[in-house]
């Protein structure tokens, strides 16, 4: 059974950077992993995307250029720094994960394992 378990959010000024950590466990070899974000009213939407060997990257064009994802093989961990940070990013964040890499990896339908999500605010 794979499970997923997000830390790291918190209130940071415009401009400021955090680093959200996602935990796995289980057998999530293989698997791709995902982040996505749902602000106050809105629909859960897609940030980034990776394969589980971290070849495979892609971003949301909202994110471009501010957001990395990294992770850490041998502890399964998943990590989404943040850079830049605009009051826009306010969200809960999730980590998510599908047995592969789906070609339409902004779809959240694809994956079948989430976490429980972390708060991020960013104030003006």
């Amino acid at each position: 059974q794979v499970q997923l378990v997000e830390s790291g959010g918190g209130l940071v000024q415009t401009g400021g950077s955090l680093r959200l950590s996602c935990a796995a466990s289980g057998r999530v070899g293989g698997y791709a992993m995902a982040w996505f974000r749902q602000a106050p009213g809105k629909e859960r939407e897609f940030v980034a995307v990776d394969n589980w060997s971290g070849s495979s990257g892609y971003y949301a064009d909202s994110v471009k250029g501010r957001f990395t994802m990294s992770r850490n093989i041998p502890k399964k961990m998943l990590y989404l720094q943040m850079n830049s940070l605009n009051a826009e990013d306010t969200a809960i964040y999730f980590c998510a994960a599908a047995p592969t890499l789906p070609s339409d990896y902004a779809d959240r339908e694809k994956y079948i394992h989430w976490g429980q999500g972390t708060q991020v605010t960013v104030s003006s």
